[in-house]
C-alpha cells in the first residue's frame, strides 16, 4: 500500500467513525486532549497530512475507539 493510499484510508476511517457518533470536526477537537486545530482534523481526514502516533491516539481516545480501528482496510468488512 502506498503512503498516500494509507493516509487516505486512515483519514476516511476517522471521518466515518466521527460521523457515526454524530460529531462535527469542531466537536472532535473539543473532546481531544491538548491543542489541535480543526484544520488539522480536516487534513487528517482527507489524507493530506501524516498524523503522529500520539495524535492518532488522542483522536481514538476522543472517539472512544481502539486506535487499530483507524487502520482497517477499506477492502475489509468492518
Amino acid at each position: 500500500m502506498e503512503k498516500s493510499e494509507l493516509l487516505k484510508n486512515i483519514g476516511k476511517n476517522i471521518q466515518d467513525i466521527r460521523k457515526s457518533k454524530g460529531l462535527s470536526q469542531v466537536d472532535l477537537v473539543g473532546k481531544m486532549e491538548g491543542n489541535i486545530d480543526t484544520t488539522n482534523i480536516s487534513r487528517i481526514e482527507s489524507g493530506r497530512t501524516n498524523p503522529t502516533l500520539y495524535t492518532l491516539y488522542r483522536i481514538s481516545v476522543a472517539l472512544e475507539v481502539d486506535i487499530s480501528d483507524f487502520l482497517k482496510s477499506s477492502n475489509s468488512s468492518q
